[in-house]
C-alpha cells in the first residue's frame, strides 16, 4: 500500500460528495507538513455557478483560511485527478510543497499529460509531484460519472 493511499481514499470520498449536485466527481485534500488534514473540497462548479470552483482551488482557499496565510509552505495537496492549468498555477502561487494525484488527465492535465506547470523552471516555485496513486480507482469514479451522463 502506498504511503498516500489513505489520503487518496479521503479525496475519493470527497469526490463522491460532488455527485449530490451533479458536479464532476473530483476531490482534494490539503495536508500540513506532518500529514494531518487541514482542508478538503470537491468540485462545486454546478452547485455555485463558479467556473473556478474546482476541488483544488477550493481546498487551497480553505487551507489558507485555516492557516491564516496564503503561503502553504510545507503543505501537500492530494487530488483524485491531475490538475488543470488553473489549478496547477494556484499550486505554484500558494507555494505548495507537494502534489499527490490519482488519475492522469490526457485532455487537460497540466502537471504531466499536456504541460508541467508546477515544475517549470521559469516560475518562482516548483512543486514536488507524485502521480498515479490509485489511478484506476480514481479514473473509474470519473468514467462512471460520464457514462451515466451519456446514458
Amino acid at each position: 500500500m502506498s504511503r498516500w493511499q489513505s489520503a487518496i481514499d479521503a479525496a475519493l470520498a470527497e469526490a463522491r460528495r460532488a455527485l449530490v449536485h451533479n458536479d464532476v466527481p473530483i476531490g482534494a485534500l490539503v495536508l500540513d507538513a506532518d500529514g494531518a488534514p487541514i482542508a478538503a473540497a470537491h468540485n462545486e462548479r454546478e452547485l455555485t455557478g463558479d467556473p473556478t470552483a474546482h476541488a483544488e482551488v477550493l481546498a487551497l482557499r480553505r487551507a489558507a483560511v485555516e492557516l491564516q496565510s496564503w503561503h502553504l509552505d510545507g503543505c501537500t495537496l492530494v487530488v483524485t485527478l491531475e490538475p488543470c492549468t488553473m489549478c496547477a498555477g494556484a499550486l505554484v502561487a500558494a507555494r505548495v510543497e507537494r502534489l499527490v494525484f490519482g488519475a492522469f488527465d490526457p485532455k487537460a492535465g497540466a502537471v504531466a499529460s499536456l504541460w508541467d506547470v508546477v515544475r517549470d523552471p521559469r516560475l518562482n516555485h516548483r512543486v514536488e509531484v507524485v502521480g498515479g496513486i490509485a489511478e484506476a480507482e480514481c479514473g473509474a469514479v470519473l468514467q462512471d460519472f460520464f457514462a451515466q451522463r451519456r446514458g
